[in-house]
Order: C-alpha cells, then structure tokens, then sequence
C-alpha cells in the first residue's frame, strides 16, 4: 500500500452545462514532498466548502486500481483515446494511492503515511461525484457510473499534520470496522 502520486490544484473558473463556476477539480501531480494541515495539502483549495473541504474532508483519496475501468468508459464515451492514460488527479483527487480499495476501508480506519514527518489520516466518509466531475471526465454519465460501481475513493480527515509524497507506505490502522465505505457509498446513493 503506497501513495503513488501527490495532487493539487488551485480554484479556477470552468465551465459546467454552459454556466461558469470555480473549481480545483483540475488536480495535477506534483514533485517533491507537500505538507498537510488539518484542511487539507498545502497549495491545494476546494472552491465548494459546502460539499468539499473541511476537518472531515480534508484531503480526497483515490484507488489507482480503478484508473483502467475509468479510461475504459472514457473511451467507450469517445472523449478520450482507448490507449489514452488518465492522469493522476483526473478524479479531482488529492492521493492516488495503490492497494487500498473501498471495499478494504472502514469508517475511523487510520493511514498512516510515510515515516517520522509523515502524517496520520482517518477515513471519515465516501466522496460523492458532483457536476464538476461529469464535466472534467467529459461525458454526462460520468457521475451515474461512479455510484453504479461504487468507486467513489474515500474523504481523510488529518489527525497527524505532516508531510507526504509519492512512494510513501501507507500502513493501515483498522478502525471499530462498523461502517465500510463501499456499503456507506452504495446507501447513501440509494438514499
């Protein structure tokens, strides 16, 4: 289980069904070590507090394992090349991390991310896709299909402020495992 690569963007104005709003969807990756506070990567902004951001939502995680499934129907959707490579921050995603799914994550599961000045992380709750994702994936199911396969990643709230790059370990400290996150995701969605 690893970081595989540390994103962030700053708020801009985009263009979302011919209405223009702020967004820092466009995550890019990074070099370097970044540090992390309590809201959130140093450099990086949510333009919309009222669905992103906050103690809880600090920071956005994001399975490199679902990258192909995404690059698939992207192509299906013909926005993008069948051999096209998704960038890591395409999901607006703060962490593309590597062996922690959705499925292996629990409600008050901490990470904890690289050695002494790294930083400790709960998973707090499900991301949920909104119009400014549709738009950055480039086709209007786009949303529909992170709720029908439940890749939605996973909301950090940071316990241990400190820093993080690409290639730290993440190791997992399990939570009370009442809640998982995929099942949380697939309620709420119901809901």
């Amino acid at each position: 289980m690893k970081v595989l690569s540390v994103n962030r963007a700053l708020a801009a104005d985009v263009h979302v069904n011919g209405r223009k709003m702020r967004s820092a969807i466009g995550k890019r990756a990074v070099n370097g070590p970044v540090a992390v506070r309590w809201l959130g990567l140093e450099g990086d902004e949510q333009a919309d507090l009222s669905l992103h951001g906050g103690l809880s939502k600090a920071v956005y995680a994001y399975p490199h394992e679902h990258f192909s499934f995404w690059q698939t129907v992207r192509a299906q959707a013909q926005v993008s090349l069948w051999d096209e490579p998704l960038p890591h921050g395409t999901m607006g995603e703060n962490l593309t991390i590597e062996g922690l799914s959705e499925d292996r994550l629990w409600v008050g599961d901490r990470l904890l991310i690289g050695g002494g000045t790294g930083c400790v992380l709960a998973v707090s709750e499900p991301h949920f896709p909104c119009g400014k994702f549709t738009a950055a994936m480039g086709f209007r199911h786009a949303a529909r299909m992170m709720v029908q396969s439940g890749y939605c990643g996973a909301y950090l709230g940071v316990l241990v402020p400190g820093w993080v790059q690409a290639g730290d370990a993440i190791g997992l400290q399990p939570g009370p495992r009442d809640v998982n996150l995929r099942d949380l995701f697939k309620s709420r969605a119901r809901a």
